[in-house]
């Protein structure tokens, strides 16, 4: 789900937002510490920090809509 999850998201920033985004992502097992200070309780877990307000989406990002009003975003063809 992980891979589903990255290239759901990649998709996403290409189509809708121009890919004017940058992509971290954070083996949690490699990097427990960096889940712990984020909050993490399940994966793939997307945190968008800038612009404010800071958001959290849990799964796939298969739902490109769904995904953009849980980001705050509005999709490119509205």
């Amino acid at each position: 789900m992980i891979l589903k999850a990255t290239t759901n998201l990649t998709r996403i920033c290409q189509v809708h937002l121009n890919d004017k985004c940058r992509i971290t992502v954070i083996d949690i097992l490699k990097n427990p510490q960096l889940a712990k200070g984020d909050q993490i309780i399940a994966a793939p877990t997307l945190i968008k920090k800038l612009p404010s307000p800071l958001r959290r989406l849990i799964g796939d990002m298969s739902d490109a809509e769904r995904f953009l009003v849980g980001i705050d975003l509005k999709p490119k063809n509205s």
